[in-house]
This record gives structure tokens, C-alpha cells and sequence, in this order.
């Protein structure tokens, strides 16, 4: 551990009172809906399109100003500080991306608008240009120093010009593809923040990440409905016995039916077994690094343990994590770190 498990206890500590304050949606979870904290959260600049700088910095957007819930800090006190500008710097793209998709009462056409120009600013960036937005300019320096795959940025705003549209997902393989966007790209970025390329990582980073988005689909599935939005796969509904109308009526009352019960388990049985089957990859990675991601998947898991302790409702009261589960979670991040992963099972559901 090389003297970082000392710190830990208040780490994880700091973690969650740092979730309960920053934005909802991420970039690790939610990592783009989901996904991406700090110690001290970097507040979301409040941004507008390809106005000048200084300009664009100053201004207030329909979307900017949402607040949100996450659950899995990411760029935490626990990360080297050489690393956390570039991590926040990540974060302020994926979030106000995120925002531009989801939040305020924007119309679809302007939102589409703002994410081509960010589109444009990446692929600006990508041939060694200025980005010229301000969303994207903090990252160029990072991106430079780094190597950081702007291919990676668009996969981001893929996934979100199509939160903007799709509001259903017919099966498992659709909402895996919107996954391998919307979460995955994050965790490659990541490991390239800290140095690390290589193949048999960014698939594990992907279970983690793809997991993290799966448990907070089952855990938000209240709060998506809704927005009008369902990330559960409709052929899984229609296996389960459930209607939309089913979902409907557990928003409403707080109840969900017993079939309604079983395909949230269904999917918090997937997602736990993404965690576990990526969960390997602390092994591989420098030790703080680690340790973030121990506690990552722990929280992760963790989410999936309240799920099941609640008989699988989300409804009648959504499950999160507090200041209480720090020690549940430094607990799993020690045994994942006893196990290295190594006994966990790489069952994937298809």
C-alpha cells in the first residue's frame, strides 16, 4: 500500500459527502449520466457554444445550472495530484455535455446545435488545432501532454446526442452500445491520464464502467421514467411480464409489482456481475489509482446490496450511499484488494 491505506477511512469519508454534492450523471456513472466527482467538486461552468472565451465563460446556458446527485466520486483526494487537473478538466467537459443533453427546457434542435459545436471543438482539438469552446479548451493542454484519444470525446457526444432523441432501448445488445459510449470512454480516459494503453486494461475498465451505468439505470429508473426515458431493455420487460404501464404505476404509488421486482433484479444481477468481472484491473494500475477504484466498485456493489435489501424497489425510496457506508465501503475495497479480483467469476450476462 505503500503508506496510502492509511488515509483511506478518510477518504472514502471525503468521497461521499463529495457525491452528495456534485453533479448527478457522470462521468463515471452516469459517467455520462453519470458519472464524475472531485474531494472538492470543480463547480460547472456555466458555458454557451463557440462565443468568444472570456465571453462563453461568463454567460449562463438553458442547461448549466442543474444540480445533481452521484454516487461514484471520481478524481478524489485519493488520485495524485498531478493527475487531478486533467481528471477535472475531463469532468467539466462530460458534465456540461451531459447537461447540454439533459437538463433545462432547451428544444431538441438547440441541444443538437451545442453538441456539434462541441463535436467540431474535439475534432479541432484532434488535429492539433484550438478547440475555440470553451467546454473543450480546458482540455487541451491535457489532451497535448497527454495523447488523451479525442475519438474518445466524440464516443462521449455520441451517446449524448442520442440521450437527446431515444428514449427506449429494444434489447440488452442497443443499451450495451449506448453503455460503450456513454460510460466506457471515461475509463479510457482515465487509465491514458495515468499512462496506461493497453488492451487487456481498457477491457476491464470497460466492465466497470458499463456496470457503474447499469446499477445506476436500475437505481434512477424512477427518475428516468420520469424524464420519459426507460434504460431497461424492452425485450427484457416483455420476458418479465412487465408493461410500461407497470412502471408508470410504481412511479406514481411507490410499489412496483412482484415481476416489476424481478426485472430490476435481473438487471442489478448483471451489473453486480460487470463489476465483479472488471473489478481485476486495481491489480494492474498504480497503487492510488487503485485504491480509487476499489472503492469505486465497492460503491458500486454496495449500491447493488441496498437494491437487494429493499427487495429490489427502487421506487418506494431510491437508494444512495452516506456517510454511514463509509466503512461497508472501505471493507470492500480491502477484500477486493485481498482477492485482487482474481476469484470473481467473469460472468457477463448477454
Amino acid at each position: 500500500m505503500r503508506g496510502d491505506g492509511a488515509r483511506a477511512p478518510a477518504a472514502v469519508q471525503a468521497n461521499i459527502e463529495a457525491s452528495n454534492r456534485s453533479p448527478r450523471g457522470a462521468i463515471f456513472y452516469r459517467v455520462a449520466r453519470g458519472r464524475l466527482g472531485a474531494g472538492a467538486r470543480p463547480p460547472v461552468p456555466p458555458l454557451v457554444g463557440p462565443a468568444p472565451l472570456p465571453v462563453a465563460l461568463s454567460m449562463p446556458s438553458p442547461w448549466s445550472q442543474a444540480d445533481h446527485y452521484e454516487n461514484f466520486p471520481v478524481g478524489s483526494w485519493l488520485l495524485p495530484a498531478a493527475q487531478r487537473p486533467a481528471v477535472g478538466a475531463l469532468y467539466r467537459f462530460a458534465r456540461y455535455a451531459d447537461d447540454v443533453a439533459d437538463e433545462g427546457d432547451a428544444p431538441a434542435a438547440a441541444r443538437h446545435a451545442e453538441l456539434d459545436a462541441l463535436d467540431s471543438a474535439v475534432a479541432r482539438l484532434g488535429r492539433g488545432a484550438p478547440p475555440g469552446h470553451a467546454a473543450v479548451a480546458p482540455l487541451e493542454a491535457h489532451a497535448r501532454r497527454l495523447g488523451l484519444p479525442t475519438e474518445l470525446l466524440s464516443a462521449l457526444l455520441s451517446a449524448f446526442r442520442q440521450d437527446v432523441d431515444t428514449t427506449r432501448y429494444p434489447d440488452y445488445a442497443a443499451l450495451a452500445d449506448y453503455c460503450r459510449r456513454s460510460a466506457d470512454p471515461v475509463g479510457r480516459l482515465m487509465l491514458r491520464i495515468f499512462g496506461i494503453a493497453r488492451p487487456d486494461d481498457d477491457v476491464l475498465s470497460d466492465r466497470i464502467c458499463t456496470g457503474l451505468q447499469l446499477v445506476n439505470f436500475a437505481q434512477d429508473v424512477a427518475i428516468d421514467w420520469r424524464r420519459g426515458r426507460l434504460y431497461m431493455p424492452l425485450s427484457e420487460l416483455r420476458a418479465h411480464g412487465v408493461l410500461e404501464a407497470d412502471i408508470d404505476a410504481a412511479t406514481r404509488h411507490g410499489s412496483p409489482s412482484p415481476a416489476l421486482r424481478a426485472l430490476v433484479r435481473a438487471q442489478v444481477e448483471r451489473a453486480r456481475a460487470m463489476l465483479e468481472s472488471g473489478a481485476p484491473l486495481a491489480a494492474r494500475v498504480p497503487t492510488r489509482l487503485a485504491w480509487e477504484l476499489r472503492l469505486i466498485v465497492s460503491g458500486g456493489l454496495r449500491i447493488c446490496d441496498r437494491l437487494a435489501a429493499c427487495g429490489f424497489d427502487p421506487f418506494g425510496a431510491r437508494p444512495a450511499l452516506g456517510a454511514r457506508d463509509a466503512p461497508a465501503l472501505l471493507a470492500g475495497a480491502l477484500r477486493l484488494r485481498g482477492a485482487h479480483g482474481a476469484a470473481l467469476s467473469a460472468r457477463i450476462r448477454p
